[in-house]
């Protein structure tokens, strides 16, 4: 089959997915703004498109996030017109929706059978609304109105979706019940061959420090530092956590931006501000042993995942981050927040240990029980890798899933555009 791929961060989810399918035998072929020139990637055709147009200034602030999508949208159009007159026509089309670029391929290729990647949609119910008080809006009874609207984009591709892929059941179950059956639920997997334990792991911190097993290592990771992830709440724990814990070292991940809710107040960012929030509490000999180490390329952040004595991860109900995953493989003792996404990875006493999400005297009594307590932390450590061999790992489980997948796909009728 003749299969296209559409992310605008090729490969995306698609890392394992794409490069199966041209072993597999066939003609893959991925559109993405990623990169300036066509170049071959693991036997995938991988071709660039410049993402044109910008945003009407002074648009009302409730349309400029679809007003990009459309933007992304119409520009892959013109990329795909332009393989279509080079004699390309898919058989399947697989997308990350998300970023509005798949809008219009169905008008092109309307006998293509399109595959989406059905990663979220918008809920206007409390829990995902109104679960962060701090954080609420400015005008809280306009938020229904304006994540409904958010969802223009996910309702536009339903109309041309044959079939869905989603990494969690939570996240399945965010779509209207309508689009369910359509949706199957298969995460994109972990490399449990590469993520696994190592006695051996070293990792550099700051002042040319290296980090090992026999050391306290407590981790917190976020893509960005943010309240989305928890930040947070870590944060306002940090100050009892290292009164407590005086060997400790508390190392973090992540970048100063937003990827995700509320973004700070202009000229700030969420890391900065909340290390202004509790740094008066925390002496200067505590805080050397704090080490914010930014973005890492992977083989530090495994490093990081192997000589973890106790993972924390926080998020709110959302999208679940492979990073819990990895350090459950890596054989982390896990303390998470009691949220559903979480549930739906980790079980209280068997894989790990859950507090709420906003409870930073529960999380720093847990965390000190669990740093006290090596014979658990191996137990849920060996239990919490066995669950990700079990049910989440890349090349025995997920990888030949998805793979069936699309060849389901390929074999239905496809749903053709809507007026």
């Amino acid at each position: 089959m003749k299969i296209l791929c559409i992310h605008q961060n090729f490969p995306g989810q698609y890392k394992h997915l794409a490069p199966a399918l041209a072993q597999a035998g066939h003609e893959v072929v991925a559109l993405t703004p990623k990169v300036d020139t066509p170049q071959s990637w693991q036997g995938v055709r991988v071709l660039p498109y410049k993402i044109e147009g910008r945003s009407t200034p002074d648009i009302h602030p409730w349309l400029i996030d679809f007003e990009t999508k459309l933007l992304r949208g119409t520009s892959c159009h013109r990329a795909a017109r332009e393989l279509d007159a080079r004699g390309f026509t898919p058989d399947i089309i697989l997308a990350h929706h998300g970023w509005g670029e798949s809008l219009f391929l169905k008008d092109i290729w309307p006998n293509a059978r399109m595959g989406l990647y059905c990663e979220l949609y918008h809920l206007t119910s409390e829990p995902f609304v109104a679960f962060d008080k701090e954080f609420r809006a400015p005008q809280p009874e306009l938020d229904r109105l304006r994540i409904r609207l958010k969802n223009l984009n996910n309702r536009l591709h339903e109309e041309v979706m044959d079939a869905g892929l989603s990494p969690t059941r939570f996240q399945a179950d965010t779509f209207p019940e309508h689009w369910r059956d359509r949706i199957t639920v298969s995460h994109d997997g972990i490399d449990t061959d590469l993520v696994k334990p190592d006695p051996d792991a070293r990792l550099e911190v700051t002042d040319g420090r290296s980090l090992t097993r026999d050391d306290e290592v407590v981790t917190f990771i976020n893509r960005n530092l943010e309240p989305y992830r928890g930040y947070h709440v870590f944060m306002r724990a940090l100050p009892d956590i290292l009164r407590r814990r005086p060997e400790a070292q508390i190392v973090l991940l992540g970048g100063d931006e937003t990827s995700y809710g509320a973004r700070p107040p202009k000229g700030q960012t969420w890391k900065q501000i909340f290390i202004d929030e509790v740094r008066d509490r925390i002496s200067d000999a505590d805080w050397a042993r704090v080490h914010f180490l930014g973005r890492v390329p992977y083989p530090r952040f495994l490093s990081l995942m192997q000589v973890s004595r106790v993972h924390v991860y926080l998020t709110y109900p959302f999208v679940l981050s492979w990073s819990l995953l990895e350090a459950m493989s890596a054989e982390c003792a896990i303390l998470a927040s009691d949220t559903a996404p979480v549930r739906e990875a980790l079980t209280e006493g068997e894989t790990g240990w859950l507090v709420d999400f906003f409870d930073t005297e529960a999380l720093t009594a847990r965390l000190d029980a669990l740093l006290d307590d090596p014979e658990t932390r191996a137990r849920l450590g060996r239990a919490a890798r066995a669950h990700i061999l079990e049910t989440y790992d890349l090349r025995r489980i997920c990888l030949p899933r998805q793979m069936e997948w699309v060849q389901t796909l390929g074999a239905l009728a496809p749903r053709q555009p809507a007026d």
